[in-house]
């Protein structure tokens, strides 16, 4: 039976909380990390009757999607709502754990798990993850103290991708300069041009590592003035991870779609609403699972048939379509995000060898209840 630290760093290893907003807040809200863990229930909303679901079925931990606490409080009683909830997993010995925007992006995470859901092929980021920032260094240096620059750069951090490291790449040339008077040269003298062996040293390094990398240089280069430089490395814009999700469809109509997505879907009293011709073509769709009506800029300009998303609001939908682009799709937030649950569970199950029970929660957070 894994302790509940167990379980915090192989969800935090599959969404890492660093990767999350920086307005958000994610990780473990309460709990003994010694404490074992038997039962894990998975629910999209920490709400007092999740909580006693929870606290009725015996669970250890409880992870969910939104945060219980998403601004800092003073304290918590049973005066309120979240003080409710917390104090029932309290004293069931449930822990807390929120996994939100670090999940919304990740390789298996809630975007990725509505895709695949909704049975989208050629799954790529609606906006792709940034890549880490890096730079390059080019240095001049003759070629019998090449083998020493090399290693303090590498000493230093440079020279790092992916799973190798001490990478460069060295180029011969000849390297031409006259010490002027003031000057201490290590080669040569004051006054008389010169011509001397030399090499280019090429390496990458990350862009937090800059300075300590040119001072590494500075140190071991032989020369009075080296000659280098830095440029910043474009990002590719290949990541996995990343906001929203592109995929591909068989043709079908807009309203096959809807319906396809309708039939996906737990079932809400919101529905599925959708803005555009019922019979216009479908083949490309991009999503996003939660409220994506920030993206709606990014989405127009693209060459998906239809953008899937929740919350979305009159006027922005209203302009939205009124460029003629792509149609919409608005689902229940709850439901949207409710299709990473099965997910989660699936690679706990699979990652813990079957020394846990999971659950998912299948209780309705979503805040409409009927329609009139």
């Amino acid at each position: 039976m894994p302790a509940l630290k167990d379980v915090v760093d192989l969800l935090h290893t599959w969404y890492p909380p660093a990767t999350a907003e920086a307005w958000d807040a994610v990780g473990l809200v309460h709990g003994d990390l010694a404490a074992p863990v038997a039962k894990v229930m998975l629910a999209v909303d920490p709400t007092e009757l999740v909580a006693h679901e929870a606290a009725a079925w015996g669970a250890d931990l409880l992870v969910a999607h939104h945060p219980l606490f998403l601004k800092p409080v003073h304290g918590f009683t049973t005066e309120t709502p979240k003080g409710r909830t917390l104090t029932t997993l309290s004293r069931a010995g449930c822990a807390l754990l929120a996994a939100h925007t670090n999940a919304d992006q990740a390789v298996g995470g809630v975007s990725e798990s509505m895709a695949l859901a909704l049975g989208l092929t050629d799954l790529r980021p609606l906006v792709p993850a940034p890549a880490a920032p890096l730079d390059r260094l080019t240095v001049f240096t003759p070629a019998d103290s090449a083998d020493a620059v090399r290693a303090a750069l590498a000493e230093a951090g440079a020279g790092q991708l992916g799973d190798y490291d001490q990478a460069s790449f060295t180029s011969a040339g000849e390297g031409r300069f006259r010490p002027l008077p003031g000057a201490d040269p290590t080669i040569g003298e004051v006054g008389r041009a010169e011509v001397v062996d030399e090499v280019s040293i090429q390496v990458v390094l990350p862009r937090g590592r800059r300075t300590a990398v040119v001072r590494a240089l500075l140190a071991a280069h032989p020369y009075e003035e080296p000659a280098y430089d830095v440029v910043e490395v474009a990002d590719p814009g290949t990541a996995t991870t990343g906001t929203g999700r592109v995929g591909e469809v068989a043709p079908m109509t807009l309203r096959a779609f809807a319906e396809r997505v309708r039939d996906a879907l737990p079932a809400t009293a919101h529905g599925v609403r959708v803005g555009g011709d019922p019979d216009r073509e479908v083949r490309r769709v991009a999503l996003c699972g939660g409220a994506g009506d920030f993206l709606l800029d990014r989405v127009r300009g693209s060459d998906v048939d239809v953008y899937v998303t929740s919350d979305l609001r009159h006027h922005p939908a209203a302009e939205f379509l009124e460029h003629g682009g792509p149609a919409l799709v608005d689902v229940a937030h709850w439901a949207a995000e409710w299709t990473w649950l099965p997910v989660l569970e699936r690679r706990l199950q699979a990652a813990l060898g079957g020394t846990v029970s999971t659950r998912v929660s299948t209780t309705s957070t979503d805040p409409w209840t009927f329609r009139a």
